[in-house]
């Protein structure tokens, strides 16, 4: 029976853009919750946990690389984002499957390696389906879209870490590889696969070799990026923004994975934390944007990350106070068993700390929006979304390193002053009416 292409009705393009969004989800839950939990409980240190995690999110820092590979290496007979999105998913479940045979903690390196060529796929993917919107959508269908887009993703986050912990104990680790790499792979064979895509406008003819040309449109994007970033104060001030943490990360990343196991939670008990948290940050994207638009974006913006930092500085406190202080050995019988109370100022800094970065995390992307340049928006903005991809890489190392030779309380605490650095920057990222518009960097285009 052939299945429907479910890009020719409006309800079918949302259910179709939420679903290849699941897909991008899933493997980030997977590995940022369910198999950083896992490497805790076998003894593996909250450092290489942080590298792991930290080497997860590279791929999605230079993702904008692929792009031009995506316009130019394309069919229509196939479909020009249809055959990349179908291909970049095969390799997915492909890339997942071949880590059934790897021995964990002992092979760790050639499983992060693994995984990091997944994420590769996961992001080429990002691009292409992007790519897939923005010729398919209407106009007056991006906005839903986009919030469905969203909420794809945070329930594959959902699916691939709190599903699985939940899952954990009946299918074993390598049996939730499987799920995971099923999950993905009914989304290519039901979704991704069934897509007709319609032609795409014609492409001018390309002289000499294809590699040559992918090089001048990937160098035509730096020079873009750089006329966007220094054509104003607002936008290069954005570029530092994005390189910064908006907040502190600590209780987003694997810091949160560690000490969760360390504390004595269970697998189901970490997958419900997880998943309230991911409902909680949620909700605080929906309600922190609409704040946003009625007290000013930047004002609004500077409240929620000076709130991120509350439970991050409570819980450092109660850690310190309670004693628990440097990372605890897992292999060791008689471990230290964490009390009521600091279980309870753990749950508690965990989910306020979701929703203060719900509200953060959509109002920044606006704000992002709004010192892009037009002339150059897809450039520009792409650009920034991959900055603040490496700013989550680099902060999950740091973490881990710092967590084996200064405590946790120390290294939460550090991450919440950290977090405050950005607010010196929100003042100077405000377009005023005399600041001119960067130009066209291509005047002669139409």
């Amino acid at each position: 029976m052939k299945l429907p292409s479910l890009i020719e009705t409006k309800r079918g393009r949302l259910v179709t853009f939420f679903f290849l969004y699941l897909t991008e989800g899933i493997p980030l839950g997977f590995a940022a919750i369910a198999v950083a939990t896992q490497l805790r409980r076998q003894g593996v240190g909250p450092a290489e946990i942080g590298a792991f995690v930290g080497s997860f999110y590279l791929p999605w820092s230079f993702k904008f690389v692929m792009g031009p590979f995506v316009d130019v290496l394309s069919s229509d007979r196939w479909g020009r984002r249809r055959m990349w999105i179908v291909g970049a998913q095969a390799m997915m479940v492909i890339t997942l499957l071949s880590t059934i045979g790897v021995d964990l903690p002992g092979q760790l390196k050639l499983f992060t390696f693994l995984l990091l060529i997944h994420n590769a796929f996961g992001a080429t993917q990002d691009v292409a389906i992007d790519a897939l919107a923005v010729n398919v959508l209407k106009e007056n269908e991006r906005g839903v879209a986009n919030g469905f887009m969203f909420a794809g993703a945070y329930l594959g986050q959902t699916i691939g870490g709190s599903l699985v912990l939940f899952l954990m104990d009946a299918l074993s680790f390598k049996g939730s590889v499987v799920f995971v790499a099923a999950c993905i792979a009914s989304v290519t064979l039901l979704v991704a696969l069934p897509i007709r895509e319609p032609p795409g406008p014609p492409r001018p003819y390309i002289k000499g070799p294809i590699l040559s040309h992918l090089a001048g449109q990937i160098g035509s994007f730096a020079k873009d990026a750089l006329k966007a970033f220094f054509g104003s104060r607002p936008a290069f001030v954005g570029l530092l923004f994005a390189l910064l943490p908006a907040g502190a990360m600590s209780l987003g990343l694997a810091l949160q994975s560690n000490l969760a196991v360390e504390l004595g939670m269970s697998d189901p008990t970490i997958a419900s934390l997880n998943l309230w948290s991911a409902v909680l940050s949620a909700g605080g994207c929906v309600l922190g944007g609409y704040l946003s638009d009625r007290i000013g974006r930047r004002r609004a913006l500077g409240i929620y990350i000076a709130l991120i930092a509350v439970p991050v500085l409570y819980l450092s406190y109660e850690l310190k106070r309670y004693g628990w202080i440097m990372p605890v050995d897992m292999n060791v019988p008689d471990r230290p068993t964490a009390v009521a109370g600091l279980l309870t100022a753990f749950w508690t800094a965990t989910l306020v700390y979701a929703l203060f970065n719900g509200l953060m995390y959509g109002t920044r992307t606006a704000l992002f929006m709004d010192v892009t340049t037009p002339a150059v928006a897809a450039t520009q903005f792409t650009a920034y979304m991959a900055l603040m991809n490496l700013t989550i890489s680099y902060s999950a190392t740091w973490q881990g390193w710092w967590i084996e030779r200064f405590g946790y309380p120390s290294t939460l605490t550090v991450d919440a002053l950290f977090g405050l650095v950005c607010l010196l920057l929100l003042p100077l990222m405000s377009r005023g009416k005399d600041s001119p518009a960067v130009p066209d960097p291509r005047p002669g285009d139409s």
